[in-house]
């Protein structure tokens, strides 16, 4: 087993695996926390569009998904905070639009071969040296932005009317969520794709919650868990040969299963 690590996509895997959780841990907490689960499902699915036009266009498709995403992020964040009341709608037909322009693009283009089924289910043994550069600087810009920001996030996060009260801007700090939030699904596309990147954006995060008392700590343990999520599903996929998203998302539902399982089963006992 351990002779396979010697081979360089391997290396990548592993290492893409953990640059990929330590984002989704941060973000993952921010949209679990804000109820924006929707939302960050609409924007990933949207990022689709931008795959299809980078593959049109002939330009990286990673660019152009974040491209695609950060600007469906901000049409979001304007467009539901002028009308909440049809969020559902307005996310379907988001959904919707920015995957069909992904399929026009590719339709329309000749001649292409690119597996473009790994960016719907993943495959992280594709990672390349520039997605590792790419995901490395994702997770420093998050930090910096999560740490620089934190007190205004944290406040908007749990109370945003109060946070308006207090001269914080809602709107911007809004908006900077779901934008942190596409750059995350865009760098999850690799792992997971964009059928499964929600799960692991907020399963870590729920069993996080259980463990958690503060956003900082759910940031933290819902990082480290994403990281064992993702190295577990890195090996059973090897192993057994399958998809390594599928892989990854079946060990992290597993593991939630178990620990609530587990908890209920500790709160019964102290009801007794």
């Amino acid at each position: 087993m351990l002779e396979v690590l010697q081979y360089d996509f391997i290396q990548n895997a592993i290492i893409a695996g953990i640059l990929i959780s330590i984002a989704a841990g941060i973000i993952g907490s921010l949209v679990v926390v804000n109820k924006i689960t929707f939302l960050t499902g609409g924007i990933a699915h949207s990022a689709y569009g931008g795959i299809g036009l980078a593959v049109y266009l002939g330009i990286p498709i990673l660019f152009g998904a974040t491209i695609f995403a950060i600007i469906t992020a901000i049409l979001i964040a304007i467009i539901t905070l002028k009308n909440k009341s049809r969020i559902d709608a307005i996310i379907g037909m988001m959904w919707a639009s920015g995957m069909a322009i992904g399929i026009v693009f590719i339709d329309i283009t000749p001649g292409y071969n690119v597996d473009l089924m790994s960016y719907l289910f993943g495959s992280i043994i594709a990672v390349s040296s520039e997605d590792l550069i790419f995901m490395t600087l994702l997770d420093i810009f998050i930090i910096i932005i999560v740490v620089f920001f934190y007190k205004p996030i944290l406040a908007v996060s749990y109370d945003s009317e109060f946070a308006g009260l207090r001269g914080i801007n809602v709107k911007f700090f809004y908006t900077l969520i779901l934008i942190l939030a596409s750059l995350c699904v865009v760098a999850a596309i690799k792992a997971v794709g964009l059928i499964l990147v929600i799960a692991l954006l907020t399963i870590p995060t729920y069993l996080a919650e259980t463990f958690a008392n503060k956003l900082s700590n759910m940031m933290i343990i819902s990082s480290i868990l994403a990281t064992m999520f993702t190295l577990c599903g890195l090996v059973i996929s090897y192993l057994y040969d399958i998809s390594s998203g599928a892989s990854i998302i079946m060990v992290s539902v597993v593991a939630l299963a178990t620990i609530k399982i587990l908890k209920n089963k500790k709160e019964r006992r102290k009801n007794q």
